[in-house]
């Protein structure tokens, strides 16, 4: 990289940009999460033919995360953040369109590779435009990804209550996602990699950095995925609510992780990200603890609500540890991005498995259990807490783009 750095209302832009592209790829995923019984129905799939379908989600985005550094250092950032979030937001259509579910596993396949290639790709400018900054913008940004989950949600909400065919749908959100989503990378940073900067490898194992990394982000994922899947079966089931509010369990507990990553990055600037996190783990499995023995369902609401609040910031933090943990970037995004996205996968279905055979109770047993690791591993996140030193070496600059 060479050594002279943007103007800082440039990088203060860009952060602006960045955040916007972070909401329309959450809109994205929240879009498709209210249709998901359209899909099922037109596919004419079982539960479990269903839930086969949906794990190659999970399966595209960890097969193509390793190509995200590579896009971005052959065009530059803003060309492959500009590419990668108009493939997400077009692959929104695809699920729609399957007919059955050999079709539907190839849409999501797809779905998945182009979500984890743009998952990877903003949230290494992130990285960047906050190491510029020299302060917390990851949680703020991944905050500005929930609050566009929920309002994909909602239009989505609106739209299946108004019984439309959710391949008019999609195509209306993906038009107006794409439009916004190429119209932000006009503003965003424009990294380029200089001539004798070697590519990243098209596939490799994660860096032994990224590993401990992903260590704390696979506890956390674990836990906001048991909960966004399973909280309001937990209601129903355990404390006999009714369906109304135990769906306003859930949402409540998506409110709470898009509001304390809204502000998280005050929290993170004070205290540093070490101290964060274990503060963090702490409220997470106090919330835990509260979800097993609630007999009353405002105290398990209460529970899910702190475990939201203690997991939030956990997951920004290491992609922002992970940037800052070696010479390439995206490689350790991409290596942390694939353990958060691997036990997303697993939670839900673990959790079921554990209920089975046991209890719903005994599951988030296992979920306050992984809350504790929080807590325990939060060292390794110190790879990520900034320095003037580090920001001000010469190598650490950001090349200028403009002539």
């Amino acid at each position: 990289m060479g050594d002279v750095v943007y103007d800082l209302r440039e990088v203060r832009r860009s952060r602006y940009a960045v955040a916007a592209v972070f909401t329309v790829h959450g809109a994205v995923t929240g879009s498709f999460a209210t249709r998901v019984p359209w899909v099922q129905d037109h596919a004419s799939l079982s539960a479990g033919q269903l839930g086969f379908a949906l794990a190659f989600t999970a399966f595209g985005a960890s097969c193509s995360m390793p190509l995200a550094g590579r896009i971005t250092h052959r065009f530059g950032s803003r060309t492959a953040l500009r590419g990668l979030i108009a493939l997400w937001t077009l692959s929104l259509v695809l699920p729609s369109l399957a007919p059955n579910m050999l079709t539907l596993c190839l849409a999501m396949f797809t779905y998945g590779a182009s979500a984890g290639m743009a998952d990877v790709a903003m949230n290494a400018l992130g990285v960047e435009v906050e190491r510029l900054l020299d302060r917390s913008i990851m949680s703020s940004l991944h905050g500005m990804w929930s609050a566009g989950a929920l309002i994909g949600s909602a239009a989505g909400t609106l739209a299946a209550h108004l019984g439309s065919d959710a391949r008019l749908h999609f195509a209306l959100a993906a038009a107006t996602l794409t439009l916004l989503g190429v119209l932000a990378c006009r503003w965003v940073l424009d990294v380029q990699a200089t001539e004798d900067e070697e590519p990243p490898p098209r596939f490799a194992l994660p860096p032994k950095s990224a590993l401990l990394i992903g260590t704390v982000g696979f506890c956390a994922v674990f836990a906001e995925g048991a909960s966004l899947d399973w909280s309001a079966v937990y209601l129903r089931d355990q404390l006999d609510t009714s369906a109304g509010l135990a769906a306003a369990c859930t949402t409540g507990f998506m409110l709470t992780m898009a509001v304390a990553r809204l502000v998280g990055d005050v929290v993170v600037d004070r205290f540093g990200a070490v101290r964060t996190v274990r503060a963090g783990g702490a409220l997470a499995v106090l919330g835990g603890l509260l979800i097993v023995v609630a007999g009353h369902p405002a105290v398990a609401m209460g529970g899910f609500a702190l475990l939201g609040l203690g997991i939030a910031v956990v997951v920004p933090l290491c992609f922002a540890a992970a940037g800052r943990s070696g010479p390439n970037p995206s490689q350790a995004i991409a290596g942390v991005a694939t353990i958060t996205y691997t036990s997303g996968l697993v939670a839900p279905s673990l959790i079921g498995g554990v209920a089975q055979a046991t209890s719903l109770v005994v599951s988030f047993v296992l979920v306050t259990v992984l809350a504790c690791g929080l807590a325990a591993f939060a060292g390794v996140l110190r790879t990520g807490d900034r320095s003037r030193s580090e920001v001000s070496r010469p190598s650490a600059a950001v090349p200028d783009p403009r002539p």
